[in-house]
């Protein structure tokens, strides 16, 4: 099946469908589907198979961040409280309430989730299940002898 999006890129694909349709919305712009901004946040690969999320969460304490991880999506919600210190005479640490979600794919786990020097810190891995590794194949081959070997990850 082939689709066509942005300036004239052609791309044959099966089974991609809700990627590319992904990547469609992406294009139009709609609000909906505009990256959010705030807190600022990287993703960050570690290894093959060891990845990063880190949002910038200053101001913010654990108990105003809420994750969630319900299939292949991933949401953090930040509530802030209302604050008893005082009257600020300049508040320059953007403390509002923000809302991002992530879609992993389905191999990928989330691992564990730290807060560090002013960082939400979401370790996540991906989990390649066995048949779905690499491997090689057998031209000719028939019956239970068509792999031959799985190849390194």
């Amino acid at each position: 099946m082939a689709y066509a999006f942005g300036r004239n890129v052609l791309l044959n694909s099966v089974g991609f469908e809700r990627l590319i349709d992904a990547f469609q919305q992406l294009e139009t712009g709609d609000p909906a589907s505009r990256a959010q901004t705030y807190p600022p946040y990287n993703i960050v690969k570690q290894s093959e198979h060891d990845y990063l999320i880190e949002i910038a969460v200053a101001g913010f304490q654990q108990e105003d961040i809420a994750i969630t991880a319900e299939g292949s999506k991933l949401s953090i919600v930040g509530k802030v409280q209302a604050s008893t210190q005082g009257d600020y005479l300049h508040k320059g640490i953007a403390t509002r309430d923000f809302s991002h979600q992530f879609t992993l794919a389905e191999t990928v786990v989330v691992r564990s989730a730290d807060m560090v020097n002013g960082l939400l810190v979401i370790r996540l891995e991906n989990v390649i299940p066995e048949e779905k590794l690499p491997r090689k194949i057998l031209i000719g081959g028939t019956g239970k002898h068509v792999v031959e070997e799985r190849l390194a990850a």
